[in-house]
């Protein structure tokens, strides 16, 4: 060691920033990077199925998508989760949850590994970046300009996320340094933030339906805003349902219009659905993850029935069962050839009693890893099934909402015309379902959300904007809840 001479002494380059630099400077990389700010959405490791980017946490209780619906239906009147062994579950569903819930956890920390993913393209892609690395062909600047506007608005949709399920959350931008965990944002702050975000980028994004398949455009963040103005005031305390009429106005005259069988929304090929504005991928190959379409698929399957062909998947024996209160939506004339009526009964009874007993309670038949043509997904566990995070009908339903608590830009007239037209698809045409004005009241909105809309991400935020999520008191005890979560996980 002794006879070693100092001009063998090196001093090493920092390898990250050396590999960073280069892979910028390749030809796509840019592309490629934003499709990992999306691909978060779907998957949670490099190394598969199960491998997770989150540490302590397991693969299948960080899927954005699968705790994101877990936490809005699981934790509702809609659906059972059968294994209550499975850590967390139990918990929600009995609404028993504590800050230890690895769903919770999951949750929070896929939603700020979001924000972190945002920020750091965000941070590679401005002007002095690109300069450095010698990008200055104009159509590489304008692309990368393009998504720059689409990571803030997926920032921004984790943040609403964060708002809606926690009520703050540790806030931060590109701005920011690495690992800095940023001040604690509460609800009125992230909404502020969220709402001047997205309608500072809106006009930059693409105009709708013309961006690549998968890829966010002005509808997506035309609906997180009203999303934000039709809950405004649980967020805020603030009435902004004329604000959330316009917002669906603008989509509505968008293009979009109803997939003529409402089941093609929720099978294999439902990325070409016409009322599909954003729906998370999934590939049964290229995105293999434990996420929210793969669950309820494998899940749908019952115990007694053994009926996953007619899914296209294995199925998982009665994982997935369906609560007496849902069920009960569609009781009546009204519902007895409506087509979103996919409820199994067979020899099932309605009541369940034992959560463990997979042979009560009946199950749902609403998602199929099976195409329209009926060509079903290549693998039987990981489906092609794209998650529907945001389509047209619910904008149809959230306009009649709107109308119904007097939104001056809203009329009860149309609200009818758009509601009928959801029923009149329900009912293969028919207009027998059809509604009046002197039906339409919020009982019957709250109600046709779900009978639409369950088992889409929607229920528990839909509960408590109308008062009806388990009584005042736990939802008092849930939100003392949420801020021990938030004082666990901020970071």
């Amino acid at each position: 060691m002794q006879s070693c001479e100092d001009d063998l002494d090196v001093i090493p380059e920092d390898p990250n920033q050396l590999s960073i630099d280069e892979f910028y400077s390749q030809e796509g990389a840019y592309k490629q990077a934003i499709a990992g700010v999306y691909g978060n959405l779907s998957l949670t490791g490099t190394l598969g199925a199960g491998s997770s980017n989150i540490g302590g946490i397991d693969a299948g209780t960080s899927q954005y998508g699968r705790v994101f619906w877990y936490m809005q239906n699981l934790s509702t009147d809609e659906v059972i989760w059968s294994y209550e062994n499975d850590p967390g579950t139990r918990e929600i569903q009995r609404n028993i949850w504590n800050a230890s819930n690895p769903i919770i956890r999951g949750m929070f920390s896929r939603g700020m590994f979001q924000v972190a993913l945002a920020n750091e393209f965000l941070r590679q892609s401005t002007t002095e970046r690109l300069s450095s690395r010698g990008i200055t062909d104009a159509t590489t600047l304008s692309e990368v300009a393009d998504y720059r506007n689409e990571a803030r608005a997926l920032r921004a949709l984790a943040y609403y996320h964060l708002m809606d399920l926690f009520g703050k959350a540790a806030f931060n931008t590109e701005n920011d340094p690495v690992g800095f965990a940023g001040p604690e944002y509460n609800r009125a702050q992230l909404f502020d933030f969220i709402e001047t975000e997205l309608t500072e980028i809106l006009p930059n994004l693409k105009a709708p339906r013309s961006n690549q398949e998968g890829r966010l455009d002005q509808s997506f963040a035309r609906m997180i805003l009203a999303k934000l103005y039709l809950n405004a005031e649980v967020y805020i305390g603030v009435n902004k349902y004329s604000e959330c009429a316009d917002q669906c106005n603008a989509i509505i005259n968008s293009g979009y219009s109803l997939a003529l069988n409402y089941l093609n929304n929720f099978n294999a090929d439902n990325n070409t659905s016409p009322e599909a504005i954003f729906y998370v991928q999934s590939d049964g190959v290229v995105t293999q993850n434990f996420g929210p379409t793969t669950v309820m698929i494998n899940g749908q399957v019952g115990s007694l029935e053994s009926n996953g062909n007619q899914f296209g998947v294995g199925g998982w024996g009665g994982a997935l069962r369906l609560r007496k209160q849902f069920v009960q939506k569609f009781e009546g004339a009204d519902y007895d050839n409506d087509v979103r009526n996919t409820i199994i009964s067979g020899i099932r009874d309605i009541e369940i009693s034992d959560v463990a007993n997979r042979d009560q309670g009946f199950i749902l038949a609403k998602y199929s890893n099976i195409s329209s043509s009926g060509v079903a997904g290549i693998s039987t566990t990981f489906v092609d099934t794209d998650f529907p995070m945001f389509r047209l009908a619910d904008v149809y339903l959230m306009y009649a909402e709107c109308a119904v608590r007097g939104a001056g830009n809203a009329t009860l007239s149309q609200a009818v015309t758009y509601v009928n037209a959801i029923r009149e698809r329900a009912n293969n045409g028919s207009q027998s379902a059809n509604i009046s004005q002197n039906d339409m009241d919020l009982d019957f909105i709250i109600d046709e959300r779900s009978r639409e809309l369950h088992w889409e991400g929607h229920r528990r935020q839909d509960l408590i904007r109308f008062n009806k999520y388990t009584g005042e008191h736990i939802i008092g005890h849930g939100k003392e809840m949420v801020v021990m979560v938030l004082q666990f996980q901020i970071i």
